[in-house]
């Protein structure tokens, strides 16, 4: 039925269309990934400004009519979180935050916690940007695997960390299976490859704290196999490619 939406939202990308529109792809508390039309932004004095660019959190009033995109009738900056956009590492890191987000949650399907979480993300990254006296920059491979694995975790697809996913043994852990949903011990450990002990502990680690208190100065041979490991989970059991994680 049409008629107006109001919304907060992030805009995970924008594309030019026409002469003078954006194609925008949003994600949304209450529903989830949407696709809107902002008319004229890119015009020298639209109304708009410059808000609807990626990684903007916005208070939005869309029109809903008949076509899958809606109208951009108003927006309002909530946070537009200035500092990252002029620090390299926190751009990227915030680009393939919002990429994960599209790739596994990419329906109207409402689901909060991810909103959420993509919000908190992008503040982390935001706040640590430019070198900010006193605090530490979030635009590392141990913060984007975190990340990661939080969205396995709020789409039901997190892996089984505390046991053997295909036997339940506690003991002997020694590799990771896609298939089977998680790490396995040495008796069940065909089909799977080799997750060393520091592999296993920063997953469970980084599933368990806040995105601020993620594990630091981890080893690049540990990073390889938690990658690996959150990357083959997507891959088997929500049939998409996450872009590979990048280091500072």
């Amino acid at each position: 039925m049409a008629g107006a939406v109001k919304t907060e939202a992030i805009v995970l990308r924008s594309l030019r269309y026409g002469e003078a529109d954006r194609i925008l792809h949003c994600y949304t508390p209450g529903r989830g990934r949407i696709g809107a039309i902002a008319k004229g932004v890119r015009k020298t004095r639209s109304r708009f400004g410059g808000r609807l660019e990626p990684y903007f959190r916005l208070n939005l009033v869309l029109h809903e009519g008949r076509s899958d995109l809606m109208t951009v009738t108003s927006a309002e900056t909530i946070q537009p979180y200035a500092a990252l956009r002029a620090d390299g590492p926190a751009l990227d890191s915030a680009a393939r935050a919002c990429d994960a987000v599209a790739r596994l949650f990419d329906t109207p399907e409402p689901a909060p916690p991810v909103f959420h979480l993509l919000a908190n993300e992008l503040a982390l990254l935001d706040a640590g940007a430019g070198g900010t006296p006193g605090l530490t920059s979030q635009a590392t491979h141990e913060n984007q695997l975190a990340f990661r694995i939080k969205l396995l975790l709020v789409a039901g697809l997190a892996p089984q960390l505390r046991a053997c996913a295909t036997c339940g043994e506690a003991e002997h852990l020694v590799g990771f299976s896609p298939a089977a949903g998680g790490v396995v011990c040495g008796a069940c450990e065909a089909g799977s490859f080799r997750l060393d002990r520091e592999a296993h502990t920063f997953l469970t680690e980084a599933l368990g704290r806040p995105l601020s208190e993620v594990p630091a100065h981890v080893g690049d041979r540990t990073l390889r196999q938690a990658e690996r490991a959150i990357s083959e989970t997507v891959a088997h059991h929500a049939n998409t490619r996450l872009r590979a994680a990048t280091s500072r």
